[in-house]
């Protein structure tokens, strides 16, 4: 009983934690915006400027 609860908190914090390490790498500018539509130009805009 215990390995399927040690099985399923991992499963819990793995997807979360991978996703905030990305979120925390995106440009301000993205995360802040009022719509997705917004955030994604200001994410385009962002990555066409660092090539």
């Amino acid at each position: 009983m215990k390995r399927g609860r040690l099985r399923l908190a991992i499963r819990k914090e793995f997807f979360p934690q991978r996703v905030v390490r990305h979120w925390n790498r995106l440009p301000r500018e993205a995360v802040d915006a009022p719509s997705l539509e917004v955030s994604k130009a200001r994410l385009d805009e962002a990555w066409s400027n660092l090539v």
